[in-house]
């Protein structure tokens, strides 16, 4: 984290005290003073030169003075093709025409936009949007959850995910940073909101503000059965690997018709996921199983086996192919690692020149004798 802060001579440092009983915030005292027009001067010279080295700009206006020139501000980001986000204080919309992504709660949000009904609340957001030129309304709902309203009229809406709440205190900066972190990774926007959501329920889970990793994230989202928001596209699963690739995660890949789940499975792609940070799991369509094994395979649709496979705790994403082999969809991931079961040697394993030739590995994991979805079907129709 680097930083350019402006010195305010002859000024004081805010200060917040918070009175709290138990887990009760009972009140807030701040001392503050507002920053000298030579500071407000300083800091728009400095945002002009920073901002032509990032991808995107949060601007947090707690209405405390120091972002009094935010029209400028935003102007100055437009000028150089970057996106904002910009947390709301004041009841001036006008102050914040032209931001990419306005996220008010719902107190901001009257406080713009007028008394709403949850009937006329999609309606007033939509007039909003055109009137001071907004990509998004990100509005945050407590209980409610989270609703994103965006200028192409889509609109998308996630219950809260807080499990118990404790202290709503920087539950708004963790959604504003959640949400722009995931932007500039390239997820997509209703995505990033379901993130963002995410990390809110963490957030306000614990005494205090909270600093949200990455590891609560991904543990609260393994907790979501059962595991749809794993199975995607190959298309998506690419944009999804890209970021993830871009943060330096290490990625396995591995490939089965996975018919009937059993522990020889559930063992592999354990000690799969134990060879780098996102374990991908590519399933064989059910047309592509029923090449490979007969007409009366797979027992198990190829939606059925996804979601099997997605709530397992050690895979990360699931996605399908429907060729033979899954040689294609490596040659489109290009995964770090490429691991099939020990009883493939690695010049039978498909992809692993793919693989190989990108600097990566080839690993074989322990392949456990007995156990195979042809087994238990012939088990089961025994006489």
């Amino acid at each position: 984290v680097s930083h350019q802060l402006i010195v305010d001579h002859g000024n004081i440092t805010t200060q917040k005290i918070r009175l709290v009983c138990g887990t009760q915030q009972i009140a807030r005292i701040d001392r503050e003073q507002p920053p000298s027009a030579v500071a407000i001067a300083a800091l728009r010279e400095n945002f002009e030169a920073e901002v032509q080295d990032v991808e995107f700009v949060i601007f947090s206006d707690y209405a405390k003075g120091a972002l009094r020139e935010l029209p400028q501000l935003i102007a100055i980001a437009r000028k150089y093709g970057r996106k904002t986000l910009v947390d709301p204080k004041l009841a001036d919309p006008e102050f914040y025409r032209d931001a990419f992504i306005l996220k008010p709660n719902e107190s901001e949000f009257r406080a713009l936009f007028g008394a709403f009904s949850e009937e006329t609340l999609i309606e007033k957001a939509m007039t909003a949007l055109d009137k001071y030129n907004l990509g998004h309304i990100l509005l945050t709902r407590g209980p409610k959850g989270m609703l994103l309203v965006s200028s192409d009229k889509k609109v998308f809406s996630l219950p809260t995910e807080a499990i118990e709440v404790f202290d709503v205190s920087g539950a708004g900066d963790t959604v504003a940073a959640a949400f722009s972190l995931s932007i500039v990774a390239g997820v997509p926007v209703d995505d990033a909101v379901a993130v963002s959501n995410v990390a809110a329920g963490v957030a306000v889970a614990h005494l205090g503000t909270y600093v949200v990793t990455r590891h609560d994230i991904e543990e609260r989202l393994g907790l979501n059965a059962p595991g749809g928001q794993k199975i995607l596209s190959n298309a998506a699963l690419a944009a999804q690997i890209a970021a993830r690739r871009a943060n330096g995660a290490k990625i396995v890949f591995t490939n089965g018709c996975f018919d009937i789940l059993h522990s020889g499975h559930v063992r592999a792609l354990v000690a799969a996921r134990q060879e780098g940070e996102i374990l991908v799991v590519a399933l064989n369509t059910d047309d592509s199983v029923r090449r490979l094994k007969g007409p009366t395979r797979p027992v198990n649709c190829f939606s059925d086996r996804a979601e099997v496979i997605a709530a397992l705790g050690c895979v990360n994403y699931v996605t399908g192919f429907s060729e033979d082999t899954p040689y294609d969809l490596i040659k489109l991931i290009q995964p770090d690692v490429l691991v099939k079961g020990g009883d493939y040697s690695e010049d039978k394993i498909i992809g692993a020149d793919i693989v190989k030739g990108c600097g990566g590995r080839v690993v074989s994991v322990a392949f456990h004798e007995g156990y195979s979805s042809t087994r238990i079907l012939e088990k089961i129709l025994a006489p």
